[in-house]
Parts: structure tokens; sequence; C-alpha cells
């Protein structure tokens, strides 16, 4: 399910209401779409991002995701979407707020991240691609024509 609305009064990465909190970012360059893979599961791409801190905002959230994971900072960032799936590491209901963004600085590995990948998501890592970015993530951009169909 996508939702534009940006407000769902959770506050924590905790599961509330039986849904785990994410925060991911959609980060767009050249028609490609930023994923990363984590240490405990290198077979699997996701976007980067991650849960709130107790008493954090999504935006905080989003701002040290980027800095902890790929040592960079946000630049522009704008709500996309409420996707809600089931989440493919911990296997739980999970509403992910997904924010556009760009950022200054160049993508490494950091914190928990095992590698860095660009996808239009019809390429070799399509397979590799988290369900909810797969299935949710990807084809909204294609409808929103931020990303190539």
């Amino acid at each position: 399910m996508l939702s534009d609305d940006g407000q769902d009064g959770f506050a924590s990465g905790h599961p509330g209401q039986g849904r785990l909190l994410v925060v991911a970012a959609a980060i767009l360059v050249g028609g490609r779409l930023l994923v990363v893979s984590k240490r405990v599961a290198e077979g699997v791409f996701y976007l980067p991002g991650g849960k709130p801190e107790p008493g954090e905002d999504v935006h905080t959230t989003l701002i040290r995701e980027l800095r902890e994971e790929l040592g960079v900072r946000p630049l522009g960032v704008r709500h996309f979407a409420l996707v809600e799936d089931i989440a493919a590491l911990e296997r739980v209901p999970m509403r992910m707020h997904v924010f556009l963004a760009t950022i200054v600085g160049d993508p490494l590995p950091g914190a928990e991240i095992a590698k860095i990948g660009w996808t239009t998501g019809r390429d070799e890592l399509a397979p590799l691609l988290a369900p909810a970015v797969r299935d949710k993530v990807i084809p909204a951009l294609v409808a929103a024509r931020m990303l190539a169909g």
C-alpha cells in the first residue's frame, strides 16, 4: 500500500500498531536508484535508511542514517511515499517513509553497509532487491516518471 501521507504518529522504530517504522531515501542519479546491502544480508539490496532512535523524528532519522551508512548529507529532501510491506530482514510488518533526496558527497559504505549499487530496477540487481523496493518503490518511481519503465 502506498500513501503520500507523511505523518503516521510513530516516534520510534519500535513496532507500533504491529508495524516496524523505517525511514529511507530514494536517491536518483542518472536514471538509477542508489541501493545498499547490509553485512548481515549481503545478497539483498535496500534503500539507504533505518529505524528512528527513541524520540527522533523521520527527518532527523534520515539525516543520521545517510551520514552513518553512506557518509553523505542530504541537500534536498521531499516525502515521496509511505510503503507498507513485510520487512525483508526482520520479517514483520513494516511502514516505510520514503523520501526523495539529493546528497552532498560521494556515497561510501559505512556502518553496517556491505555494498552500494545503482539500479534501474530492470538490471542485474533487480532479483536482489528487497521486495518493498522491487514491488512498491520502483513501480511508484516509474509511475511518477522519476525512473524509466
